[in-house]
């Protein structure tokens, strides 16, 4: 008569497929997590700052003072799946733009912020000048990720240039968006330029309190592309 006890092998066996068992579960689970983080990062789109000194933050205590780090605050406070690319270069100019372009486009982005042209004018470059390199890059970032929404930050320069050339270079962000069907931020530092107690002793760069101001202003136009 065979006893109800198991021998040394019957029980290696039942004590291996246990295991087995409970690797499979082990496995799915471990499956399924990794799904999830892939799922997420997938989810996770990309809004891209490109700019000069403005967007880098020139001045400041702090890299995360200064706008675009503002709006991803404001995008994390909201709950939104975006990751903020502060892709700023202090002294850039729309040429320079175009020079590094290609390869700022190497990683995918879903929303494009374009915040070129001060130094250009700063300079004294002619707005036609301006505008061509503005429109050439909007060409290329389509071209290049067609699925992109591109957003055009509007600037405006002092009058020590001339009255004339102070208004034809701010007539360049309004029509290029408009002739380009793309968003426009009307002036990036609304309420900001010429203030002296929200701009650096330079009068150009923003303070902290100032970058917040224009964080606010961007936000008005990004929000809804989110």
């Amino acid at each position: 008569m065979r006893s109800n006890t198991p021998t040394p092998l019957e029980s290696a066996k039942l004590f291996v497929g246990r295991l087995i068992r409970r690797a499979g579960r082990l496995a799915a689970v471990l499956l399924l997590g990794a799904l999830a983080t892939n799922a997420a990062h997938a989810a996770t789109k990309t809004l891209l700052f490109f700019g000069d000194s403005l967007t880098a933050g020139y001045g400041l205590a702090d890299p995360s003072e200064a706008y675009p780090a503002l709006i991803q605050k404001k995008i994390d406070d909201a709950g939104l799946a975006w990751k903020v690319v502060n892709a700023g270069l202090s002294g850039e100019t729309t040429a320079g733009g175009l020079r590094r372009l290609d390869w700022i486009l190497r990683q995918p982005v879903d929303i494009f912020v374009l915040e070129l042209g001060g130094n250009d004018g700063l300079r004294g470059l002619a707005p036609d000048v301006t505008r061509a390199n503005l429109k050439t890059m909007i060409e290329r970032i389509r071209a290049k990720q067609p699925r992109v929404a591109i957003v055009l930050a509007g600037m405006q320069v002092p009058t020590n240039m001339g009255r004339d050339y102070a208004e034809a270079f701010a007539k360049i962000y309004p029509s290029l968006a408009e002739a380009e069907r793309i968003a426009l931020i009307p002036f990036l530092l609304a309420g900001v330029g010429g203030i002296p107690e929200l701009n650096q002793p330079d009068g150009i760069h923003p303070t902290a309190t100032g970058h917040r101001m224009v964080a606010e202003t961007v936000w008005k136009t990004i929000k809804p592309l989110l």
